[in-house]
């Protein structure tokens, strides 16, 4: 099997595989045939639909993709550096996809992994890895996005069994999940709670229609006196430190695939401009073209550079928080300003389907906007910074 480069070979410039193993390698090479074969062909229609492939999420179990960062429970155990590599090469072929992965693995099943107690683990995380059953995340509601601490849904104690009331909306998979992950106040504090979606009372309404994430689901969720049992609440968290370690292993996976979404426009606008010709020659030829060629392809090196950087510190246990912050907001706004400026050189044509560009642009808006904000990550840098939190 081949291990082509991460970047095509006119795009690195850096030799970047000089920095990855073997077993790197093989892994990516894996995930970007699986994204070339399932993916690529079908993208347009599904995005053009609206339409989030349910049939390929047992493939995506087969390769290990669910879950695949974290330990025992039928899951792979990969790598930080792994895991971004396949964040990578599945948002190359569409974000809403590289979501899928990212709710399952690193918020719902994280959560559980976590958090859960041994019963909650063994009941769900194997049948999750699996793709036998899908999680979803419930902490943003209509008047609680980039503060969590204001969410209004409130579970009640009733005898052993607890009570959940409330919305939650923007819930990536809701309506297709068979169990929910659900944070709610309570008098004790935050805490989260283990939802089968066939529960009375619980009900998804997907979000529609949407300029953006077009190939995914998203949903409201409508909580009306959901009884649940005792062992239904995650034993020992209590707390914003219990949704916010699953969204930083969400957010370190958006600072590789808004890259790989880049990259994917990056190389249609590269081979475009080398076949298109205007005034007798290709519009690679010219030095505007070139121009923008070379600021995209520079930005992408270094946030490649810069992900592989944070996988390291990540799998030697010494990445800070603030620095999946500079992640996430670097790559996610270089990357939305690369596939505009690629849309430029693909001209009208750039506004169809057959090309990446633009659909990978309006996706970016969406991931640019969940796993905390621009604003949101740059206050976290602010407070590193100056030591003077401006969130109030």
């Amino acid at each position: 099997m081949s291990t082509t480069s991460t970047l095509p070979c006119t795009g690195d410039l850096i030799d970047f595989d000089d920095f990855l193993t073997p077993e790197e390698l093989e892994l990516r090479s894996q995930v970007r045939d699986f994204v070339q074969t399932e993916i690529k062909p079908n993208i347009a229609r599904w995005y053009e639909d609206a339409h989030f492939p349910l049939e390929i999420v047992p493939k995506m179990a087969k390769l290990g993709l669910l879950g695949m960062h974290l330990k025992g429970y039928g899951c792979a155990g990969r790598t930080a550096v792994e895991y971004g590599l396949a964040a990578a090469e599945l948002e190359a072929g569409d974000s809403g996809l590289r979501t899928f992965v990212s709710v399952q693995g690193s918020l719902a099943m994280s959560a559980i992994h976590k958090h859960g107690s041994e019963e909650q683990k063994q009941q769900w995380l194997p049948a999750m890895a699996a793709g036998e059953a899908i999680g979803c995340f419930g902490l943003t509601e209509p008047s609680a996005g980039s503060d969590p601490s204001s969410m209004e849904t409130f579970a009640r104690r009733d005898g052993d069994d607890w009570i959940l009331t409330g919305t939650k909306r923007w819930i990536g998979l809701a309506s297709v999940a068979q169990v929910a992950v659900i944070w709610a106040q309570t008098d004790e504090g935050i805490r989260g709670f283990v939802v089968p979606t066939d529960t009375p009372g619980f009900t998804a309404t997907p979000i529609e229609p949407k300029l953006s994430m077009r190939a995914s689901i998203q949903c409201e969720i409508d909580l009306a006196e959901v009884r649940l049992p005792a062992g239904a609440v995650f034993p020992d968290v209590v707390g914003l430190k219990g949704p916010f370690s699953c969204l930083n292993e969400a957010r370190y996976g958006i600072i590789w695939g808004a890259m790989g979404a880049a990259r994917d426009a990056f190389e249609d606008a590269l081979s475009y401009s080398q076949s298109r010709m205007q005034f007798d020659k290709p519009l690679a030829g010219y030095q505007l073209t070139q121009q923008k060629l070379v600021d995209m392809a520079l930005e992408i090196n270094k946030g490649f550079l810069l992900a592989l950087h944070l996988g390291r510190k990540k799998d030697a246990g010494t990445l800070g928080l603030h620095q999946i912050s500079l992640g996430k907001l670097n790559n996610c706004r270089e990357a939305i300003a690369i596939c505009r400026e690629a849309r430029t050189i693909l001209g009208g044509n750039g506004i169809t389907l057959d090309y990446s560009p633009l659909r990978h642009a309006n996706n970016l808006e969406s991931v640019r906007t969940y796993e905390g904000t621009d604003e949101v990550h740059t206050l976290i840098l602010g407070n590193k910074l100056t030591g003077a939190p401006a969130f109030r």
